[in-house]
């Protein structure tokens, strides 16, 4: 496996999105530091940090010993944002928890981009009409809340024969929790799918995982009644 001697930098805020790359990187125990981007005061539009992530949301790295030309580690620094991309990236380096082999690979990869433009997007929606809405619009609620249920369904029946949701534990699993944890928020009830709940609980007795939840709680605030926050989070435009 690449062995890491200077630390990622890893550009956070404690949110599922940001949640799936603290915890790959405790699972694949190599030294980062955290750099806090707080979302809800406006921070990931500063001009710094629209460097890394020039689609001004967390979580993004620079990896201070990206690839070389022949493919090797130990070159110029890489900056890398979108969760979905990071976790990839750090899969293939270190050569853990993303499979090497083509079909192992495209199983996970389908998962992965199951969660980042399904799940995560129509939950992340859930929880908008559900907690943060200025007006309870009930269809809103009702199409996002109906359409999580319906996710978690696809993911129940993929665990009924399963341990993980492509083969062995990787980066789709990673990616997944954390929009699986807020299921309250997001009207939802895990008793309800039983297979679900059962890989939700063993992802959770994960030491690495317990430890990349971990990251930043401190930092964690409820939003529902901060307005301030709200006006910077919501309606946003594109900025000249």
């Amino acid at each position: 496996m690449t062995s890491q001697t200077l630390p990622i930098e890893l550009y956070y805020w404690p949110t599922p999105n940001g949640w799936k790359i603290s915890i790959m990187l405790e699972e694949l125990g190599v030294p980062y530091t955290v750099k806090y981007i707080n979302i809800g005061k406006g921070e990931q539009f500063e001009p710094s940090f629209l460097k890394i992530a020039p689609n001004n949301r967390m979580p993004a790295i620079i990896d201070p010993e990206g690839p070389t030309a022949d493919g090797k580690w130990g070159g110029a620094p890489i900056s890398i944002f979108e969760s979905g991309a990071i976790l990839q990236y750090l899969g293939r380096k270190f050569g853990k928890l993303y499979p090497s082999d083509e079909r192992g690979r495209a199983e996970v990869d389908q998962w992965l981009f199951w969660q980042v433009g399904g799940l995560g997007p129509m939950a992340g929606q859930a929880h908008h009409f559900r907690q943060y809405a200025p007006e309870k619009i009930a269809y809103g609620i009702d199409r996002y809340t109906n359409e999580v249920n319906r996710l978690y369904g696809v993911m129940n029946k993929r665990l009924a024969d399963r341990e993980f949701l492509a083969g062995d534990y990787s980066i789709a699993d990673i990616a997944s929790l954390g929009w699986v944890k807020p299921y309250k928020n997001q009207g939802q009830e895990l008793e309800d799918f039983p297979h679900l709940k059962r890989w939700f609980d063993t992802l959770l007795a994960r030491p690495a995982v317990s430890r990349g939840l971990a990251v930043g709680e401190d930092h964690r605030r409820n939003l529902a009644d901060d307005k301030e926050a709200q006006k910077v989070l919501f309606g946003q435009r594109a900025r000249a």
